[in-house]
């Protein structure tokens, strides 16, 4: 897919601070680290927008649970279905400014965290600012209580799908953002309506296989920087993956997407780390 263009957070995130340590495997690999204590929740891929009524209600009442429970909240990714640019927050729609405002509620609680995702890519600084959180390098190393694990948002592991990896590297390129910033808004906005509906039509032909990650890119990772915990969502294929990597015991854990619109679906979810390791937390049992 290709796309015709011309070339401070608020107190409690900033209490925790990234780092840069070197990996553990390889010292020549470097990787940010997030230091982080207590009770950890994480959730991806909410894909909020205006059509996705139920989904963002629930999402604001996690986010109340969240700061009632956790001392953090990272959200690695596809937070909104769609970011065109952070000037959005200067005069937001309801539904939106809804959402800013428990995120922001959320961020003066707890430490919060926001990551890029497939669909987000755009999130900057000042919706940063806004919500009092702090955004999260593309691959991370969080030491939790219950030990250490790399979180990424998980488009970046999907190698076998080199049409995307073509397109995510189209739209990282620092030059193509600020063209495309420099569009107007409603322009910004009609082309990623465009850009959502190629992808879908896109992923009809594709097979399921190659839009997941690719195991020899994510051993390949932990291998890298001496890891054996993975956390990722993007493929909206929640689950624990348990494997061996050169003798060493890993595990994959794929975060929930959400979904409480779409008839006959309701899907979402998070995941706990803690001081007792990683649990799965589903939606509708926490219902």
């Amino acid at each position: 897919m290709t796309v015709p263009l011309a070339g401070s957070p608020g107190a409690a995130a900033s209490a925790a601070g990234v780092t840069h340590d070197a990996g553990l495997h390889d010292p020549a690999q470097t990787l940010p680290t997030l230091r982080l204590d207590g009770a950890i929740w994480l959730a991806s891929d909410l894909h909020l927008s205006a059509g996705m009524p139920a989904t963002r209600e629930a999402f604001l009442a996690f986010l109340e649970l969240a700061a009632d429970n956790a001392t953090a909240l990272l959200l690695p990714g596809d937070l909104f279905d769609a970011w065109v640019g952070d000037d959005v927050v200067d005069a937001p729609p309801p539904w939106l400014a809804d959402v800013l405002d428990g995120l922001a509620r959320c961020g003066k609680r707890i430490a919060l965290w926001i990551g890029h995702g497939n669909r987000d890519f755009l999130m900057g600084e000042k919706l940063a600012r806004r919500i009092g959180a702090q955004l999260l390098p593309e691959i991370v190393r969080i030491q939790a209580p219950g030990g250490a694990f790399l979180l990424c948002h998980g488009d970046e592991l999907c190698t076998e799908d080199v049409a995307y990896q073509d397109f995510r590297k189209q739209v990282r390129d620092a030059a193509w953002q600020a063209a495309f910033l420099a569009r107007p808004l409603a322009e910004r906005e009609a082309i990623a309506d465009g850009m959502r509906r190629d992808s879908q039509q896109e992923q009809q032909g594709k097979a399921p296989e190659i839009m997941d990650v690719s195991q020899s890119a994510v051993e390949a990772l932990l291998q890298r920087h001496g890891a054996t915990r993975l956390i990722h969502g993007h493929t909206h294929r929640p689950d624990r993956h348990v494997f061996m990597v050169a003798g060493r015991r890993c595990e994959r854990w794929v975060l929930p997407d959400w979904d409480l619109d779409t008839r006959g679906a309701t899907r979402g979810g998070w995941l706990i780390a803690d001081e007792d390791g990683l649990a799965l937390n589903d939606i509708e049992l926490a219902d």
